[in-house]
């Protein structure tokens, strides 16, 4: 069954997947974020899969789009919730690192659950000087450029580091809506709040899916060519932890 993702996750999804083909050696799989599930239904057609979501009502939708997928391993929580000692092959974590304000504790916290010779997998809005309305509304601390993301995972450690970038030129179209829609709808919410609410803003309804994969097809193929330059409104990121 196709997931129910946005347009603009499509998009994502398309960046993530040219990512995946260059981690070797991967079988199982943990989702720091999962959000609604949509994108950790597709993993687990992969891998060994197990997704952690801290907010209840995202959690609820996941667990019950995980239930009927069948998907291995999902639990409402953060990485307090895992047995210690555990490893992954891949952790990976998309549109939660411009979340938290300290970001290399993030990135630090996280690889300590990657096993030697394992891969960290991100996404993060690109373009600091792009910061909007949207970005407000969701909880967004900042947005990164390419070199940002790179310096970062460096700084903890980790190698073989390899960015694209996603999102032109639809996303423009896109993203432009989301600040239109977002400034009429700014609330005074607390950061984990807005934080909380993101995974559930501008979701399509289930039903919708086929119809926003199919729509998203040549959107996904126009914005290949440009996945090494600067223009997008995304970037997808992958390390190695060194063996």
């Amino acid at each position: 069954m196709t997931p129910a993702l946005s347009l603009h996750a499509w998009l994502r999804y398309d960046a993530i997947l040219g990512r995946l083909r260059r981690a070797t050696a991967v079988s199982s799989v943990l989702e720091i974020g999962a959000g609604q599930g949509a994108v950790g239904v597709m993993l687990a057609r992969r891998y060994a899969y197990t997704g952690l979501e801290p907010d209840p009502t995202s959690f609820a939708a996941a667990r019950a789009r995980f239930d009927a997928a069948g998907v291995q391993e999902i639990v409402q929580g953060d990485l307090s919730v895992l047995a210690p000692g555990r490893a992954f092959d891949l952790v990976c974590a998309f549109e939660v690192l411009e979340h938290i304000e300290d970001d290399a504790a993030a990135v630090a916290e996280w690889s300590a659950w990657i096993g030697p010779g394992g891969w960290l997998l991100v996404s993060v809005p690109a373009g600091r000087h792009r910061f909007g309305a949207a970005d407000r509304k969701a909880g967004h601390f900042r947005r990164y450029d390419r070199d940002d993301i790179s310096r970062l995972l460096a700084a903890a450690g980790l190698v073989d580091i390899s960015v694209v970038t996603y999102g032109f030129p639809a996303g423009y179209v896109l993203e432009a809506g989301r600040n239109v829609l977002a400034r009429r709808l700014e609330t005074a919410n607390s950061m984990s709040d807005r934080t909380a609410a993101s995974g559930r803003w501008l979701q399509p309804p289930d039903w919708a899916a086929p119809a926003t994969h199919l729509l998203a097809a040549p959107l996904r193929l126009a914005q290949r060519p440009f996945g090494s330059s600067r223009l997008g409104t995304g970037l997808v990121a992958l390390a190695k932890r060194p063996a």
